[in-house]
Order: structure tokens, then C-alpha cells, then sequence
């Protein structure tokens, strides 16, 4: 992981940007739990905007499309330098949360419902293990944000001027000894865990699956520019996406403190 170095002092608005950035953040994410779950929330997956099946399909393929282009432009580290040119540095991370949040909350907003099921689990025991396996996916993603710094991954720390001191530091704490992208898994588990898959909710797994796969391979890239050996021995020993009992090929990465 690299950490841009920050030595400038935050401010008072920045504090207050962040805070908010974050909390909009929590909000709209945990409605999208709701979302995705077709849970107790009057606009979801499965009771959103109706269209027919083709621009349905065409619309929420373009809009992960449209969430996955802003993720990916705005995580790239030459957009980075070139909108810290423009704003302080400490900004540059809650700016990036707050209009990830927003375009989440465009891509719920703008859904189309395809109500064809794809499959239903009727079996009450069946339901209650996939019930289990979604919650289980949204907590391990939540738990894999906290392992490798919860504040600094939603740009509280650069708000509040507490950030790292630009030192490289590769972590593998837990989950990462485990797998090499548990939010990912998660992300993965929680999508497709549903007793009841409409297609409209295959298509917004789907979509999302392609573009984290993707992402995934470029983040890899990056790491692997960024850390080098110590990541590509990394990538020998621990699977990417799904826990094997395939033995070390080498010794384990080292592991460096926050």
C-alpha cells in the first residue's frame, strides 16, 4: 500500500468536509446492504424503476459502468497529482469518498428492476444459510477495511492531518494471510448469496464481478510496480479471491507495522 506523504496542516473546513464525506458515506452504503438484500427499504434491486428488458439491462450495465469508470479515474495516481495541484492534498481522499458515495446513490437511484427469476430457494433452511452468507459477505468486507486502516481507507485521517509519513508499508494482517482481496470476497459472497435471484439483481452481480475482477488486476499491477518482489512472492502464497490449502512456495512476505 503507499502512502502519500502529508506534512501540510489541515484545516477547519477540511475537518468538517471529511466528517460529512464520511458520514454520507455510511449512510448510503449501508442503504445499499438494504439494496442489494431487497430489505426494508421502499427502493431496491428488486422494486426500483421498471423499463423494458433490453434498455433495463443496458441502463444498470451503464451504470456500474458509470460507478466503475469514477472508482477507476479517480483512484488512478495520475489523477491524483493532477487534482492535488488544485486542492490540498488532505482533501484529495474525502473528495474521492463523497463523490464515490454520490455516484452510488445515482446508481441506486437510476436502477431498473427486471423481475425474471433466475432462481428462488424455497427450502427455509436453504434461505437461512444464504441469509447468513450475505450478512457474512458485508462483514467481512467491513472487517478487511479495519485490518488495513478503516479512517485513513475513508479519508478521516487526511481530513484530521493524521496521516502517514509517506513510508511504503505492505501489511497482511488476518483475512490478507488468507486471501490477498478479502473486501473483494466479500463484496463477491454478498452479492451472489440471495434466495431469491431476479435478473435484474444477476445483472448488478454480474456487472459488479467483471468490474472488480478488472480492477483487481490492475490494482495488482500497480502493487506489484510499487513493492515489487516482496508482492510478486506475495501473490505465490495467497490466492487472490478464494482460501486454498495449497502449501507456501516460499518464505511468507514480510509484514511491516502501521
Amino acid at each position: 500500500m503507499t502512502i502519500n506523504k502529508q506534512k501540510k496542516q489541515t484545516s477547519i473546513k477540511a475537518i468538517i468536509f471529511g466528517i460529512f464525506s464520511y458520514l454520507g458515506f455510511l449512510i448510503v452504503f449501508n442503504y445499499h446492504i438494504a439494496f442489494v438484500g431487497d430489505l426494508f427499504v421502499p427502493l431496491s434491486v428488486d422494486t426500483a424503476r421498471e423499463g423494458s428488458l433490453l434498455s433495463s439491462i443496458f441502463i444498470d450495465i451503464g451504470l456500474v459502468a458509470l460507478f466503475g469508470i469514477q472508482h477507476t479515474i479517480m483512484a488512478d495516481p495520475m489523477f491524483k497529482r493532477w487534482i492535488t495541484r488544485f486542492i490540498p492534498t488532505y482533501y484529495e481522499r474525502p473528495l474521492f469518498v463523497a463523490v464515490s458515495t454520490i455516484a452510488l446513490a445515482f446508481l441506486m437511484w437510476q436502477w431498473r428492476s427486471i423481475d425474471i427469476v433466475v432462481w428462488q430457494v424455497d427450502a427455509i433452511w436453504a434461505q437461512s444459510i444464504l441469509w447468513v452468507l450475505f450478512a457474512s459477505g458485508w462483514g467481512i468486507l467491513l472487517l478487511s477495511t479495519f485490518l488495513i486502516d478503516h479512517w485513513h481507507l475513508f479519508g478521516l485521517k487526511q481530513a484530521l492531518g493524521r496521516d502517514y509519513d509517506g513510508v511504503i508499508r505492505f501489511v497482511t494482517p488476518s483475512l490478507y494471510k488468507i486471501v490477498r482481496h478479502p473486501m473483494m470476497t466479500g463484496i463477491f459472497i454478498a452479492m451472489w448469496a440471495i434466495p431469491t435471484m431476479t435478473l435484474g439483481h444477476a445483472v448488478l452481480a454480474a456487472s459488479m464481478t467483471v468490474y472488480l475482477l478488472i480492477g483487481i488486476r490492475f490494482e495488482e499491477k500497480k502493487l506489484v510496480q510499487e513493492l515489487g518482489d516482496q508482492y510478486k512472492l506475495y501473490q505465490q502464497n495467497v490466492p487472490a479471491l478464494l482460501p486454498t490449502i495449497r502449501k507456501p512456495t516460499g518464505r511468507q512476505p514480510s509484514v511491516l507495522n502501521n
